[in-house]
């Protein structure tokens, strides 16, 4: 029975396991020490890497056409451009209300996913990306100092919608590895030059201690490389806003983990926790509800 368990809900299982592993995402953000364009330029560096070492050692093929390619890196940027906000939102506001505020990328995937779908909205998906929006606004009103970090965590959850919309539309011809890894590509590429045009770095910048130095691993390889392509993978069972809404148990995982390494700092107003319990709660909805529908249609199927 609980081998069936595991064989039937694999997919929702490694999706989970992934958004554990991103709940420590914000807390090596917050603890390494170099700039946020450093952040993410080692980050995708190390995936990139990691999954290409990956690759040789089991001779899988990433080779693909120029064409594809170009795309590929093309939704890189916007990778890029995701988590320079969220690094930068970090620097200036608390993991908590970052990662909560992120939460609202479901909202903008129940809005993008029929756009590029071609499909109807589906009613219950907008009422919890409304209810996402109330959560939002909770938080915004008893956490005002820190409006920055929540606007850059928005524009970051934009962009983490967008390029997961497009990775579901990508994933259904391609394998995950090779998404992640020409992505993970164009994102070192596309920080490369908004850093080289927009910022006055210097070797300092990009030049890590020894603690950052492992921060980074970790971060490239499992946070990144390993959890990527899981999360890509996913998308051949899930819906985007399925994965969207699940990740919204990212923050339930990283205040806890804020709470226990950086105390009170990470302690906030009653309001907060009431707008965070607002958001957690569509994840319920939306598992309840997907769970519903696909007992109905296996009946279906079997009758």
């Amino acid at each position: 029975m609980f081998k069936k368990f595991i064989i039937d809900y694999r997919y929702q299982i490694a999706l989970h396991a992934t958004v554990f592993i991103w709940g420590f995402t914000g807390i090596l953000g917050k603890l390494i020490e170099v700039p946020y364009y450093s952040i993410v330029w080692y980050r995708m560096l190390i995936a990139a890497f990691g999954i290409a070492m990956y690759a040789i050692s089991t001779k899988a093929q990433l080779k693909i056409s120029f064409k594809k390619a170009l795309i590929f890196i093309f939704v890189g940027f916007i990778v890029a451009a995701h988590w320079s906000t969220f690094f930068q939102a970090l620097k200036v506001s608390n993991v908590s209300v970052v990662l909560t505020t992120l939460a609202s990328a479901s909202l903008f995937v129940a809005i993008l996913e029929p756009i590029f779908f071609k499909r109807k909205l589906i009613l219950y998906e907008l009422l919890f990306g409304l209810a996402v929006i109330v959560g939002l606004s909770l938080i915004f009103n008893f956490e005002s100092q820190y409006a920055l970090g929540i606007l850059l965590a928005l524009s970051s959850a934009f962009l983490a919608a967008l390029f997961s919309t497009i990775n579901g539309l990508l994933i259904r011809e391609n394998k995950s590895r090779i998404i992640t890894f020409y992505e993970m590509v164009g994102g070192v590429i596309g920080i490369s030059i908004y850093t080289l045009l927009f910022e006055s770095p210097t070797i300092t910048d990009f030049s890590p201690g020894i603690n950052d130095i492992i921060y980074l691993l970790i971060l490239g390889l499992v946070c990144t490389a390993v959890a990527f392509v899981v999360s890509v993978e996913v998308m051949k069972e899930l819906s985007p806003f399925t994965v969207s809404i699940s990740i919204n148990m990212e923050p339930i995982y990283a205040i806890v983990l804020a709470l226990i390494f950086f105390g009170e700092s990470e302690q906030m107003t009653p309001g907060f926790y009431l707008g965070a319990l607002i958001i957690f709660s569509t994840v319920l909805g939306n598992s309840a509800l997907k769970s519903i529908q696909k007992r109905r249609r296996k009946k279906k199927e079997t009758q």
